[in-house]
């Protein structure tokens, strides 16, 4: 019996993630979109492409949720991106009434589903899923760490002219410009970081990473990212299906973890097919610590304005 995942948002980030969930022959995909004919339309082109990539996918759009009944993860992309100077949270209020919408709608229909959160501000709104839906922590989980950590590998290896392959990278913290890079646990090639590199050059990686959304929106105008957020949503819709246990960098609902408590705040988890089967503790530097904390006091302030 074939999987189904449900992507809520049919722009480019929804798209481009149902892509490359087929890609990978994961699961069959319900596009929705508030637009008419957007879903049907995305999901009928990329059903036509499946003989071409020998994929055995069913795709279909719609604007009605009860064609996302049982659904094993709903994704949620719909909201309006960013624009030139525009942070992520300037997003919060209109994005808020859209995700509200969707979640509760979603869960009517898959009670039992496990809900990724892609919309932007990304921890706030992963927290207003949380709390609309009722679910347990484990079946909400944050897309933001992969991204992140993706951004950070690529300069990575731009910057030392080896294969990606050999670079690993954690982000901590929120989806934004506080978000807590780890020179200390990214190695190439096993080795680490620090010991490579010199201070300034990875202090200049680090910033690029925590502006990699912002250098893309720059340069596209009227957009935001949408390649690399779509592959990083379908590694953790792969983790979670083949129920791999791989430990990715995802926005939790901590409970006490690295001293955070009620707040949802990018650490790393191991994703299985009950979601967040185990939040991973990592020992932390004083100032790893601060910057991690000052990153959950950003992300708190917009959840308590969600509130107000």
């Amino acid at each position: 019996m074939h999987r189904k995942v449900t992507i809520i948002g049919s722009g480019n980030v929804g798209a481009t993630t149902a892509h490359w969930i087929a890609s990978k022959e994961l699961a069959d995909i319900v596009l929705v979109d508030v637009i008419e004919g957007l879903p049907q339309g995305k999901g009928l082109d990329l059903l036509q492409a499946m003989p071409i990539e020998n994929k055995d996918v069913g795709v279909c759009g719609t604007q009605d949720y009860i064609e996302t009944a049982n659904s094993d993860l709903v994704v949620i992309t719909a909201g309006v991106p960013r624009k030139p100077g525009m942070s992520r949270d300037d997003l919060l209020a209109t994005n808020y009434k859209i995700v509200k919408d969707a979640v509760s709608k979603a869960v009517q229909y898959s009670p039992r589903c496990i809900l990724l959160v892609v919309s932007n501000p990304l921890d706030a709104m992963a927290q207003a899923a949380y709390e609309i839906s009722r679910f347990p922590r484990e079946r909400v989980i944050g897309m933001a760490g992969v991204l992140d950590s993706a951004r950070f590998r690529a300069f990575i290896a731009e910057e030392m002219k080896v294969s990606v392959e050999n670079v690993t990278a954690f982000v901590l913290g929120g989806h934004g410009d506080t978000m807590v890079p780890l020179p200390r646990y990214s190695t190439v090639a096993g080795i680490p970081l620090t010991e490579l590199l010199d201070a300034a050059t990875i202090q200049r990686l680090v910033q690029r990473t925590r502006d990699g959304g912002a250098e893309i929106v720059k340069y596209l105008k009227t957009g935001s990212a949408y390649y690399a957020p779509g592959a990083a949503v379908a590694e953790m819709v792969e983790a979670i299906l083949k129920d791999k246990k791989k430990i990715l960098p995802c926005a939790a609902y901590l409970q006490g973890e690295y001293g955070i408590n009620g707040l949802f705040v990018g650490v790393p988890c191991k994703l299985g097919e009950r979601g967040i089967e185990q939040i991973v503790e990592i020992k932390l530097t004083l100032q790893e610590q601060t910057a991690l904390e000052n990153s959950a006091k950003a992300v708190r302030e917009l959840v308590t304005s969600i509130a107000a």
